[in-house]
C-alpha cells in the first residue's frame, strides 16, 4: 500500500491541507506534518538557531513549531523508518506563479522531499480575498498523485500545481514565468515614529508568454510545471570556463 505524505505552509489545520486529506483517502496510508501554524513565504528555510519542536496532534498527524522544509526533515529522517512513496504540499491559500516559486514555502516542502528522492507535488489555489473552494483541487491532486504514484517522476524533477478557483476542467503543461509583478511597499509609522512597510505586488498582464504558468491561468485552466532541482546553466558554465587564465592565481615558491 502506497504512503502519502502531506505538508504545506499555511498551518496543520489550514483549509487547503484538509481538503487534501480528505481526498487521498482510499489511495493509501496517509499522513500529515506541516507547521503548527501559518509559515507563508518561507521558501526552503531552516530553523538552525532554536529546536524544532514536534507534536502528534492525531493518528499519522504531526505537527511542527518550524519551516514547511523543517516538517519534511523531522519526517523523512526521524518518524517514518521508511520514506514515503509521494509527498504532496497544499493545497496552498492563493497561487505560486513565475517568482514566487522562489519565495512559496509550499514549493520549499516539495523541493525537501524531492532532493532526499521522494516524487513530490506542489498545489496552489489562484485566488485572492474570500470565497476559496478547495475540493476541486484537491481531487485534482488525487488524480495526478495516482499517475506519479504509477509512473514516477524525473530524478531531480517536481511538478509545481496551480488551480484557477473558476477551473472547468483543462489542463496545459507550463514554462515558469519570468517576474510579471511589481513589487509595491506600503509606507506607514507606527506610534513609536519608526517606519514600516507592508510588502504586497502587483500584477503585470501584458505581453505574457503564451507558454506560461501565467498565461496558463488566465485562460482558466491548470498549470503543471515541472520544476528542476539543478540550477546549474549549462551554456554558461560552458563559456564562462574560458576565464580559468584570467582568474587563477600562480602558486608562491
Amino acid at each position: 500500500m502506497s504512503h502519502i505524505l502531506i505538508t504545506n505552509d499555511d498551518g496543520i489545520y489550514a483549509e487547503g491541507l484538509r481538503a487534501l486529506v480528505a481526498a487521498f483517502e482510499g489511495v493509501g496510508t496517509v499522513s500529515v506534518v506541516a507547521p503548527i501554524s501559518e509559515r507563508s513565504a518561507s521558501a526552503q528555510s531552516l530553523t538552525l538557531r532554536q529546536p524544532i519542536f514536534c507534536e502528534q496532534v492525531a493518528e499519522h498527524e504531526w505537527a511542527i513549531e518550524g519551516t514547511p522544509t523543517d516538517a519534511m526533515i523531522v519526517a523523512l529522517h526521524r518518524l517514518f523508518s521508511n520514506p514515503p512513496d509521494l509527498v504532496v504540499s497544499g493545497i496552498n491559500r492563493g497561487g505560486n506563479l513565475g517568482e514566487n516559486v522562489f519565495y512559496s514555502g509550499t514549493v520549499g516542502a516539495a523541493m525537501e522531499a524531492t532532493i532526499n528522492h521522494i516524487p513530490a507535488i506542489a498545489i496552489s489555489l489562484v485566488h485572492r480575498g474570500t470565497g476559496f473552494v478547495y475540493e476541486p483541487a484537491a481531487q485534482f491532486a488525487r488524480q495526478l498523485g495516482e499517475l506519479v504514484l504509477q509512473n514516477g517522476l524525473p530524478l531531480g524533477v517536481l511538478l509545481n500545481v496551480n488551480v484557477p478557483l473558476a477551473w472547468k476542467g483543462g489542463v496545459r503543461f507550463t514554462r515558469q514565468s519570468k517576474k510579471v509583478t511589481r513589487n509595491v511597499l506600503q509606507e506607514g509609522t507606527d506610534p513609536r515614529g519608526r517606519t514600516y512597510y507592508w510588502l504586497n505586488e502587483q500584477q503585470i498582464t501584458e505581453g505574457l508568454d503564451p507558454a506560461s504558468d501565467y498565461a496558463a491561468i488566465f485562460d482558466n485552466l491548470i498549470s503543471i510545471t515541472p520544476l528542476e532541482l539543478d540550477r546549474t546553466h549549462e551554456l554558461s558554465l560552458n563559456h564562462l570556463s574560458s576565464w580559468v587564465p584570467l582568474l587563477e592565481r600562480p602558486v608562491a615558491r
